[in-house]
């Protein structure tokens, strides 16, 4: 049984199958019969996990045992507490309500890499790190949820997944290296 961690870089597909040119994971890991446990958008960056052994694929991804995750979020503008208490809570994204989760204000992490292309600086308008644990994962749910309480995402980075974490193994965008699972 494989079980890789996989930095996604910014931009890359969560799929091995070609796609009108762009860069998927087929580009960076090359390990036969192995396949992503979830999913990143496109435009989120960060920790995956990928293996060949479909239970745990399953357990790792099924809503019914969904491991907690952390992202770390650069957002535009400086959260309120009242914006934190929001994010926090049962929050209405019109769709569905997220369940109640952890958000803190946070210094950017130091282990954190650029990312490719940099994110637009406006002199006028500060921005904010936050670090936002959900135990759920609907589409692009941190990138709605910041943006309901007035603070939309400019950076999003997955930084864990329950027992693994970019901090603890530390992983270059397009690095992967092979785990056991716990």
């Amino acid at each position: 049984m494989a079980l890789i961690l996989f930095n996604k870089p910014f931009q890359v597909l969560c799929q091995f199958s070609a796609q009108d040119g762009r860069e998927t994971l087929a580009n960076y890991v090359t390990i036969p019969n192995i396949y992503p446990a979830g999913r990143l958008d496109a435009d989120s960056e960060g920790l995956m996990l990928l293996t060949d052994d479909g239970k745990l694929q399953h357990k790792i991804a099924h809503p019914d045992h969904k491991e907690a995750k952390t992202y770390l979020v650069q957002v535009d503008g400086v959260p309120s507490a009242d914006a934190l208490a929001r994010l926090q809570a049962p929050l209405d994204l019109g769709d569905f309500v997220t369940k109640r989760c952890k958000a803190v204000r946070i210094a950017e992490p130091e282990w954190l890499w650029p990312r490719n292309p940099p994110i637009r600086a406006r002199a006028d308008k500060p921005t904010s790190w936050l670090a936002i644990t959900l135990e759920e994962g609907k589409n692009r749910q941190v990138r709605r949820m910041t943006a309901a309480v007035g603070l939309p995402t400019l950076r999003l980075v997955r930084s864990s997944i329950g027992p693994f974490s970019l901090a603890t193994h530390p992983l270059m965008p397009g690095e992967f290296i092979e785990v056991r699972y716990p």
